[in-house]
């Protein structure tokens, strides 16, 4: 927890003042409470971005900043700091928050005042539907996604049977849901899951419950600080069964609470970060990929030179490419139009409209080019660092691979990636 704790400055009560003329930023993001272990670290990702985006102009001279708050992991506590960044600061742009139920409350009030809302975490809820006010952009895969490649996983593998043990909220039980559906859509046979509320002391009753069944593999779809008490009590009671691992566990805390090599082999599934153009398919079926990593090697070294070795999570990833779209739409609206754009919604469609594949490519690794180019009215598609955006009429990325992972020790091993292509079950 001490890797991603130590940049709190910024949710504190005295906020620093912003540069003059700044583009703000609103962030949300759990610097404290049960998902605090990654708020700070996601935190830098943006501050990193923002640092990019200044070195290569800002807008049109104008520099970008950061506007932090605490979501303190809840829906109760969340909403008064995001009242604050909306109605004291009124930014016009937000990021985040990571928690699916505080995102659902504040959605009505951003498509009220016309604001854009980017959701770069893996738990955002769809925006799988057309609005004329406020605009959304969803950068991680759906729990369509991880369901698909955890049942093709499961199926690959030969696994007849399987269940869940999931927490209690939209994000993990929709996750479990769809592995479940998929799964037997492929010809495996589901068995009884269950359902548990985080934040308890034991769960030997759930764990009894569906271990039971002795399915061939259970998903364990929980947030790090629940699941890692599920797995010592797991593991104390003499590991009967056999994991998968969902998203939201591939984190350094997770891994630091759990008993050493209590998990070994057991595979996991997280959003990919090779970028479709490092993906190649090598089999006729279309089913097995080949892909590499060169890109997200890239940012991790950049990230990690700039916060003293520390190494971003996978979703930092994410949210560092949310603010550079933002900062590609804004830059491009004001070339073009003389302006930037005053609504949320139309901000979402010159995002969307800039990542048509037929344009010009743009990475994240030369913003100059980039800056320079869409501040002359050229069109550029974002090459990011967890992704080469596509988006679909409402706003979210497509995705074609997720990648696979196991755990060794006290380090986590990347494995082949997986195709998803369930698309018959969306």
């Amino acid at each position: 927890m001490g890797l991603v704790s130590v940049l709190s400055a910024s949710c504190s009560p005295e906020e620093p003042g912003h540069p003059t003329d700044a583009v703000v930023i609103g962030a949300i993001l759990p610097f404290s409470g049960g998902e605090s272990a990654i708020g700070g670290n996601l935190e830098k990702a943006m501050l990193l971005a923002v640092e990019d985006l200044n070195a290569a102009g800002g807008l049109d001279g104008k520099p970008f900043d950061i506007s932090s708050r605490d979501s303190h992991s809840s829906v109760e506590r969340g909403l008064g700091p995001v009242h604050d960044l909306l109605h004291t600061e009124h930014v016009a742009y937000l990021v985040g928050p990571e928690e699916n139920d505080l995102v659902r409350e504040i959605t009505p009030e951003m498509r009220s005042l016309d604001l854009f809302h980017m959701l770069p975490g893996y738990a955002a809820p769809s925006v799988a539907r057309s609005d004329t006010r406020g605009g959304a952009m969803r950068l991680a895969p759906s729990p369509f996604h991880i369901g698909c490649a955890l049942a093709k996983l499961a199926v690959r593998d030969g696994v007849a049977t399987a269940n869940s043990l999931s927490a209690r909220d939209d994000y993990n039980t929709t996750v479990s849901s769809r592995f479940m559906t998929i799964f037997k859509e492929l010809g495996g046979r589901p068995l009884p899951s269950t359902t548990f509320a985080s934040g308890k002391q034991a769960y030997t009753t759930e764990l009894e419950s569906s271990l039971k069944y002795r399915a061939g593999r259970t998903l364990l779809a929980a947030y790090p600080t629940t699941a890692s008490t599920i797995v010592t009590e797991w593991t104390a009671s003499g590991r009967r069964g056999t994991w998968f691992l969902g998203p939201a566990l591939r984190t350094e805390m997770f891994l630091a609470n759990i008993p050493t090599g209590s998990l070994d082999g057991y595979v996991g599934v997280t959003p990919s970060l090779s970028l479709e153009s490092e993906c190649h398919i090598t089999d006729a079926d279309r089913e097995t990929v080949d892909c590499t990593t060169e890109n997200a090697a890239a940012f991790i070294g950049h990230f990690s030179r700039r916060w003293d070795r520390e190494v971003p999570f996978p979703a930092a990833h994410f949210y560092y490419d949310g603010v550079v779209l933002i900062a590609m739409g804004l830059v491009y609206a004001q070339a073009t139009r003389g302006e930037i754009p005053s609504s949320g919604h139309e901000l979402q469609q010159i995002i969307r409209d800039l990542n048509s594949p037929a344009h010009e490519s743009a990475s994240w690794r030369d913003l100059k080019t980039a800056m320079t180019k869409l501040g002359a009215g050229i069109p550029l598609r974002y090459v990011g660092a967890a992704a080469e955006y596509e988006f679909d009429e409402y706003g979210a990325n497509e995705h074609h691979f997720m990648q696979t992972w196991t755990i060794h020790g006290d380090a986590f091993v990347d494995l082949g990636p997986v195709p998803v292509t369930c698309e018959t079950w969306n």
